[in-house]
């Protein structure tokens, strides 16, 4: 084995050979020899290296240099010397640039000045470099979609090494140290932002701070998105989930009982079937707020502004707080079918779900777990419901062996659990330290959205079909933003809780599938009565695959969990879907929820929507309801 000349644990971005590959950051070691530099696998709790990822022969390299960070990365990449001290240089050779970032910028400095003495005789060393990522098909310096595109900045070589023009030295003096950085400075009172926690938190680590509904906390720190240092009023200090929180001021959040962000309320609402029940929630309009409130039947009231920034519902009654509106409206119809009589609220039973069981959960221990009962049977083997430490929900997968690619998912699931959404089901942890492995999830009482259509929903409204689908659209949204492909989008793999929101499930775990019958096209398990033509033909996924998948799931929606081209065999779908037939108008759907359908399922990729598209759409007909509903 050759003599290595440097080693160091680094943060790798993946390289994206195909155009579906997700954007992904892992840790691999380093290792730099005369001939390669090599990244490997590592167990950091023995410090041994363990399998090799990848190399790249040292004289294929034809460039090395800083790459500026991204805009509006996360914060671990965007200011590196904040969140974990890394700093960004790249390696350009053969296949493409390999981003590297470093733990420090003396480290990144070392084994550029190593990285350059090592290839300055290589031959063919480049003229010219992008400073900036290649990022979804694009340069972001110059934006060209080559990625083999000639380089928009002149690198000038000399005494064998690499220089950007403009930085070269002009003596050999050493430069002078560089300045150590100055400590952070602490956050002032000032500037520190207080929160009200809408919802109880119990810690489930020494790190975690506990939440008591409807008392502030000052927030400290927020590097993490998801998890926030805060302070309680005993000057106890922990991390708590930013989802749990809102900041005060508004006028809303003291409000008790009120919950406002809860989208599927107006359903609860109709099952406690009381006259005069009523609940506030976000409106289909941003910044906007409706009043639901059922008596023979669910109305929905808009809560208007004057030009003086008073509230009202009734023409006439103006007041300065929502909560005075409220107030008088418990008391006084004042042009309301009815007064508000009850307030409804699912309190504590519907708190969101957190990015994790607790800040830095990831490997969970399998002691901690207690199996309650079997929910099913899924790709990959059972699934059950059960208990975390003895009181968080959770659902359990247990992974069949041979199912799965498990090295390849152990090393995305830390990118997976980085996904947060309202409309996610949310990656909890894994159990990877026994056979077979466990991955455990958020817990979603009313199963799977397909059983739901088909054995649950009564009668559903035009509202209840249509959020539906925007509770989907958002989740897929979100994914879309973050460059993550689902691959099997469908009413199956979609969940629905106790208050009725739809969440997606599954989303990227089709490419760790080791079943032939289900990774090929032309296998019985594809997924061929939701795939668009150039997945059925070419096994080319993307979001606008996605998009395609979106339209089946909302016929089927729509048609209350009917079989997509119930009549057809796989073989005789490709076929006509391929020459352009399409699924039929459900008998439940008009004209411009079918026209979305549609528009979903465009031969060609480019012209179908994007998800945000979707989400703006559906977002103006919910909104065109609910105005038809008052």
């Amino acid at each position: 084995m050759a003599e290595s000349i440097l080693e160091e644990i680094f943060i790798k971005r993946s390289q994206q050979k195909k155009k579906t590959s997700p954007l992904n950051f892992k840790e691999r070691l380093f290792v730099l020899t005369q001939d390669k530099i090599s990244y490997y696998d590592y167990d950091a709790e023995k410090g041994k290296r363990k399998s090799l990822k990848g190399s790249v022969d040292v004289e294929k390299i034809k460039c090395v240099e800083t790459v500026h960070p991204e805009d509006n990365a996360p914060a671990e990449r965007q200011y590196p010397f904040q969140v974990s001290g890394s700093k960004e240089f790249w390696i350009i050779y053969d296949e493409g640039p390999l981003y590297i970032f470093a733990k420090s910028d003396d480290v990144r400095r070392q084994w550029i000045h190593k990285l350059k003495h090592v290839v300055s005789f290589n031959k063919d060393l480049a003229q010219k470099y992008h400073p900036c990522f290649w990022v979804d098909g694009m340069w972001q310096c110059c934006q060209q979609e080559v990625k083999q595109a000639l380089g928009c900045q002149v690198l000038e070589t000399k005494n064998g090494g690499f220089f950007s023009k403009g930085s070269r030295r002009k003596s050999r003096k050493p430069l002078p140290p560089t300045p150590e950085e100055p400590p952070r400075p602490q956050p002032t009172t000032s500037s520190l932002i207080t929160v009200i926690a809408e919802y109880e938190y119990t810690p489930v680590s020494d790190q975690d701070l506990e939440l008591r509904r409807g008392e502030e906390y000052t927030i400290l720190e927020k590097h993490d998105v998801h998890w926030w240092r805060a302070r309680d009023k005993n000057g106890k200090e922990g991390y708590i989930p930013s989802n749990y929180v809102v900041e005060a001021g508004n006028g809303l959040e003291k409000y008790e009982k009120l919950q406002i962000h809860m989208k599927r309320q107006f359903l609860f609402l109709s099952s406690q079937n009381k006259d005069g029940g009523f609940l506030v929630r976000d409106s289909s309009k941003a910044g906007k707020y409706t009043v639901s409130l059922f008596t023979k039947g669910l109305g929905h009231y808009n809560i208007c502004t004057t030009p003086q920034g008073q509230y009202y519902l009734a023409e006439k009654h103006n007041f300065s707080t929502i909560n005075e509106l409220i107030n008088y409206h418990q008391h006084n119809a004042a042009g309301l079918v009815s007064r508000l009589k009850h307030i409804v609220s699912n309190e504590v039973k519907n708190a969101p779900s957190t990015a994790g069981l607790g800040y830095g959960v990831w490997e969970i221990d399998p002691r901690d777990l207690t199996f309650i009962k079997e929910l099913g049977t899924g790709q990959f083997g059972v699934v059950k419901y059960g208990k975390w430490q003895g009181q968080h929900d959770v659902a359990i997968k247990m992974i069949k062996e041979g199912s799965m690619s498990e090295d390849d998912f152990i090393d995305e699931a830390k990118v997976m659990m980085k996904l947060f959404h309202e409309n996610l089901v949310q990656l909890y942890g894994v159990c990877t330290k026994q056979r077979p492995i466990y991955i455990v999830t958020e817990f979603l009482s009313n199963g799977c959205l397909l059983n739901y259509l088909r054995d649950t929903l009564k009668h559903p409204s035009a509202i209840q079909l249509l959020e539906m689908c925007k509770d989907v659209s958002e989740g897929m949204a979100y994914l879309e933003s973050q460059q993550f492909i689902h691959r099997d989008l469908a009413a199956r793999n979609c969940l629905v809780a106790s208050n009725g929101t739809v969440k997606v499930t599954d989303f990227g775990l089709s490419r760790y599938v080791l079943d032939d019958e289900y990774t090929s096209s032309v296998g019985s398990k594809f997924p061929v009565r939701w795939s668009p033509p150039e997945v059925l033909l070419y096994s080319r996924f993307s979001s606008k695959s996605d998009i395609w998948a979106f339209g089946v799931l909302m016929w089927e929606v729509y048609t209350l969990g009917r079989m997509p081209y119930e009549r057809l065999s796989n073989t005789e779908i490709v076929d006509k879907v391929s020459a352009g037939f399409r699924l039929y108008r459900p008998q439940l759907a008009n004209e411009r929820i079918y026209s979305i359908m549609t528009n979903s399922w465009h031969d060609k990729p480019e012209e179908r929507p994007t998800f945000q598209d979707l989400v703006l759409t559906i977002q103006d007909l919910l909104y065109e309801l609910q105005e038809e509903g008052n």
